[in-house]
């Protein structure tokens, strides 16, 4: 996988994944990290992982359920946290495969997408 621009990515749809492919080398996920600001690997380069911090309780919920809809809409679901009432932490990867696929890059520029205007 080349490195894709986080607009691109935001175009593209998370295709359905069984399991059966190999997850993405760990210097191609950092290259393509690159792209995504803010975005680290973590778990032996086996996941993705960005923390934001919110005003409040509030503005951090409404921006995980936010999450919540586009993960549904796109059928890939990562782990959210929310810790000490106004900090989010989402961490991304292809379970079936036990790390990356495109398909965690996909929704992390679309997570980006949202916090554009909303994180402080």
């Amino acid at each position: 996988m080349e490195a894709i621009e986080s607009a691109e990515l935001r175009k593209k749809r998370c295709r359905p994944c069984e399991g059966g492919i190999p997850p993405i080398p760990p210097e191609q996920a950092a290259q393509q990290l690159g792209k995504l600001p803010g975005w680290t690997l973590i778990d032996e380069n086996r996941r993705i992982q960005k923390q934001w911090r919110f005003a409040d309780f509030k503005a951090a919920m409404d921006f995980l359920n936010r999450v919540a809809e586009i993960a549904e809409q796109e059928d890939h679901h990562p782990d959210l946290h929310l810790e000490r009432y106004r900090w989010v932490r989402i961490e991304i990867w292809t379970h079936a495969v036990g790390g990356l696929t495109e398909n965690d890059f996909i929704l992390a520029a679309k997570i980006d997408g949202l916090t554009e205007a909303k994180s402080s």
